[in-house]
Formats: C-alpha cells, sequence, structure tokens
C-alpha cells in the first residue's frame, strides 16, 4: 500500500537500511557482480534478483559453483567493492531527511561490514551515524532479524516500537521478522513488494514533522 499525502507515521527509534534505501549503489554492485558471474560461468539473471541486501559472505556461499575458495572469492569481491565506489549517490531525499531527524533518534542496520559502510557512505555524502549496525556485528544476516533487534536494542527499545526503512526483500523480511513496522523504498519497482507492504518511492515523499512525546513523528508530504 503507498502512502499518501496527510499521512504521519511515529516510531521511538528509526532503523534505516544502507544499500537502496540511503544510498543507490547498484551499479557499482552490479557491475563487480555481472563480471564475477560470467568469470565463474553462473547465471547473472539468476543472481541479481537474489544479490542486494545480503552480506557478500553469505552471497558468495549461496551463489559459487561447488570447489569454489569462499574465503579467497569474498576477500577478493570485498576488495572490489571497497576499491570501486564510483557512481554510488545519495537516494532522493535520504541527505535532507536525515539532516533533519535528532541525530539520538535514527541509525542504520546494513549487511555491509563497517569498512565498506562507511567507505559507500562517505562517496554518497553521508556522515556514519551512531549506533550503526554494520553485517560484522551480528552472527546471522539479513533475512535473519537480528541486526533490527540489535538497532533497537541500541536505543534501548523494542523492534516493535521502531520503524524499518528498507528496499531489498531480505531486508523487509529482516524487518518483519524482528516485529518492527517497515516502509519500504519502492522506487520503480513497487510491484515487487509482497502483498500489504507500505511504501513510498523515495525520501523525498517523507518530512521530519517533530517530536511527539517520545516518538519522532514523519510526515508523508507527496
Amino acid at each position: 500500500m503507498q502512502l499518501t499525502a496527510g499521512r504521519t507515521i511515529e516510531a521511538r527509534a528509526l532503523l534505516f537500511d544502507m544499500d537502496g534505501t540511503l544510498i543507490d549503489s547498484r551499479i557499482a554492485v552490479e557491475r563487480i557482480w555481472k563480471a564475477w558471474c560470467e568469470q565463474h560461468g553462473v547465471d547473472w539473471h539468476y543472481v541479481l534478483p537474489r544479490l542486494h541486501g545480503v552480506r557478500l559472505a553469505d552471497s558468495v556461499r549461496s551463489f559459487a559453483p561447488p570447489g569454489t575458495d569462499l574465503v579467497a572469492e569474498t576477500a577478493h569481491l570485498y576488495k572490489l567493492e571497497l576499491e570501486q565506489t564510483d557512481g554510488i549517490v545519495p537516494i532522493p531525499g535520504a541527505i535532507d531527511l536525515l539532516a533533519s531527524l535528532p541525530a539520538d533518534r535514527w541509525t542504520i542496520v546494513t549487511s555491509a561490514d563497517r569498512e565498506l559502510a562507511e567507505a559507500r557512505l562517505k562517496s554518497a555524502g553521508i556522515a556514519p551515524p551512531e549506533r550503526m549496525v554494520c553485517g560484522d556485528d551480528v552472527a546471522h544476516g539479513k533475512p535473519d532479524p537480528e541486526g533490527y533487534l540489535e538497532g533497537a536494542r541500541r536505543f534501548g527499545v523494542t523492534a516493535g516500537e521502531s520503524l524499518v526503512f528498507e528496499d531489498a526483500a531480505a531486508g523487509i523480511e529482516a524487518g518483519m521478522r524482528a516485529g518492527a513496522r517497515v516502509i519500504a523504498l519502492a522506487g520503480d519497482h513497487p510491484e515487487e513488494l509482497r502483498e500489504g507492504i507500505e511504501w513510498v518511492p523515495d525520501l523525498t515523499w517523507l518530512r521530519f514533522d517533530g517530536v511527539v512525546g517520545d516518538k519522532v513523528r514523519l510526515a508523508v508530504v507527496r
């Protein structure tokens, strides 16, 4: 269900995914992985819809042919992702929305490890927030809910008192399994969302509307 102008949403903590939600890293990531698929004889069209929102090591484990040195391939792809940050840009509305929010009410929960997350955020002009939860902070990556449960814990609230912003299926599932309310960033693919998910096209649709009691309020403005 697309959120429409005039609606407001409230939560005690705002938990944002990074790739696809705050920054657009698709060009860089897909360039690297497409070349990897061609090199290893892996079907790129199978990998693409399953690639985003998942930790790098988990993706290598899922897609690598039998007999592949998983540690070596993960290290190789990680090096490429650190080096190739050209084309990474903020999602429309991300910079303005984050700048308007109280710094102690939001953070990022990402599948990227801390070094990679900080490199991508820097490329997009976003300062890493306090309480950020990265892929190397959890034992289980998305779609497991551990990251969002940990993000809520760092604010001293429950996941049910939090609002999760996500774009990828794995992340949406993680937020829902944590018990949080999930708002999807659908971009140009709302038809790919599971039925019943609330969504907006991008972050230009949301505006900080103040703190009401112990909750941050966002208004839908488009």
